[in-house]
């Protein structure tokens, strides 16, 4: 979702949000009595209620509630889709936008994240959960901060939101079905261990890789301000 003044050029580039399903899907709850900033908080309901499955599962070991879990961070994505094609293409932008829209996602995805390491296996897992939790909120905050230096956003990766989501997803799905099904190796059972060793590399790089790009963006600014100077 968009703050009314909110350049283009600020907003997630995907793909599905030109398909002619998400459209007519945009299109129908822009018709309701639903704000882009409600969307937005129903974000933070499915990233409880997936570590509620996941807290459950840690107890209880029943493979369905990994489902639930990838099912909840799915909803989660597209709660971040909707709310921004309906204040943008519904024309619900709203003053306080660009808050529900950036708040919600600091809440969710660090949620999800150590939810995913209370079914880990190793010792570490959910040492590598809390980090990876911290250094997701920190991509986002060195996004941020570029905008707010003047710098294009930037939503490179290679852990980008929907990259760790969509790893998240995977994991969990390859989790269920080896339990479902009793598939080998048993090391099966070590496949969030492994995704969020590959998520905290992946988010490091990505901090690194939005910080180079806002020091190189600044440096060339202040290059052509004094090449336009001297001329």
């Amino acid at each position: 979702m968009k703050n009314q003044h909110e350049p283009e050029s600020n907003r997630r580039p995907l793909a599905v949000r030109d398909t002619a399903l998400t459209k007519r899907i945009a299109v129908w709850l822009s018709q309701k009595n639903i704000t882009p900033n409600q969307i937005s908080l129903m974000s933070i309901v499915f990233a409880v209620i997936g570590l509620a499955a996941l807290m459950c599962y840690k107890s209880f070991a029943l493979s369905v509630l990994l489902l639930v879990a990838a099912v909840c961070i799915q909803l989660r994505l597209l709660c971040n889709l909707f709310d921004g094609m309906v204040a943008v293409e519904g024309g619900k932008q709203t003053p306080a936008g660009e808050l529900f829209n950036d708040v919600p996602d600091r809440i969710a995805d660090p949620m999800f994240i150590i939810a995913a390491g209370l079914a880990t296996q190793s010792d570490i897992g959910m040492t590598l959960a809390w980090l990876c939790a911290l250094v997701a909120v920190l991509t986002a905050y060195v996004r941020v901060l570029g905008v707010s230096m003047g710098c294009p956003a930037d939503f490179r990766g290679p852990m980008a939101k929907q990259h760790r989501m969509a790893l998240l997803t995977v994991s969990l799905l390859v989790l269920f079905v080896s339990q479902v099904f009793a598939l080998q190796p048993e090391i099966l059972a070590y496949t969030l261990d492994a995704a969020l060793a590959i998520m905290l590399v992946g988010s490091v790089i990505t901090t690194w890789r939005r910080l180079v790009g806002i020091y190189r963006f600044k440096a060339a600014e202040q290059a052509n301000k004094e090449r336009a100077d001297y001329e």
